[in-house]
């Protein structure tokens, strides 16, 4: 196996690839509709709607970067080809970031994330709520095109690198695993300030900051993928790509404190005013 494509560094710049697609505009739609509909129904497994879901689509990117690799060795695509597909997520995070920015300009209704990937899913499977159908739509995440399309990319660079079929494997467990934990905390984040919130209006200023950091990173990932393709010396740098990953996890810790302290904020709130009657109730009767 080729030691550069299994370094420590190249296996950090994996886990960071992780990080930044668990924050795939399309998976914070996904995973917040997913995670009020299970709220709504009660679920134990609610607040770990993320993890189940990044636990389907990264076994399905990994097995696709493996099956690439073996494929490889007998097929060389052309070069206009890969540069098509290199260029189609940036084309689909333009949309993703469109319909939202849309969505949220109409102040008149309310707004819910959405993204073009779950529109694929049958209508059924995404009615369901069982912790095995959130697996299967993160499955289904995985074989959409420009998902499935950066899978057969690892699995080919893997095959040119000499890796072969375990280095695919290693590069897609490290990827899923930095996948997991932007997923989790984002289905945690959410879990949090639903069951935090009593009021209606207060769960849809939520669900409207969510929209902007949607539409924020559509058109920011967007940008950063055109800058880089015209001017080539913008491009980060393993190292650099790493520091980005992990400021992402500290940002969505901060996030978690965030929800945490609002949630907690919220159920004082509410307590103390279910709670005030029945003091004052009980104060009267001591006095009396």
């Amino acid at each position: 196996m080729n030691a550069e494509w299994l370094s420590f560094s190249g296996l950090v710049l994996m886990f960071a690839l992780g990080l930044r697609h668990g924050l795939d505009p399309d998976h914070i739609a996904c995973i917040d509709g997913l995670t009020w509909r299970a709220l709504n129904h009660s679920h134990a497994h609610a607040g770990w709607i993320g993890t189940l879901f990044a636990l389907g689509h990264g076994l399905l990117v990994t097995l696709i970067a493996v099956v690439v690799s073996k494929l490889a060795l007998h097929f060389d695509p052309p070069g206009f080809v890969m540069t098509v597909f290199g260029w189609i997520p940036t084309l689909l995070l333009m949309v993703v970031g469109c319909l939202n920015l849309r969505l949220l300009l109409r102040r008149d209704e309310a707004y819910a994330p959405t993204g073009w990937k779950m529109s694929l899913i049958p209508a059924r499977l995404r009615q369901q709520t069982s912790a095995w159908s959130v697996v299967v739509v993160g499955v289904l995440f995985a074989t959409v095109f420009d998902t499935a399309t950066q899978a057969a990319a690892w699995g080919y660079v893997a095959s040119n690198k000499n890796g072969g079929a375990w280095a695919a494997l290693l590069a897609g467990m490290t990827f899923t695993a930095g996948m997991m934990v932007t997923d989790t905390l984002d289905g945690r984040i959410i879990c949090r300030i639903g069951r935090g919130i009593e009021h209606p209006e207060a769960g849809r200023r939520v669900r409207r900051t969510l929209g902007w950091l949607i539409v924020a990173i559509s058109f920011g990932v967007a940008v950063y993928n055109v800058a880089k393709a015209l001017l080539p010396e913008v491009e980060l740098d393993d190292r650099a790509f790493s520091f980005a990953g992990a400021a992402l996890v500290v940002v969505m810790l901060g996030i978690w404190a965030w929800s945490d302290r609002r949630a907690r904020s919220a159920r004082a709130s509410v307590m103390f005013k279910l709670g005030r009657p029945q003091f004052l109730h009980r104060s009267r009767r001591r006095f009396l």
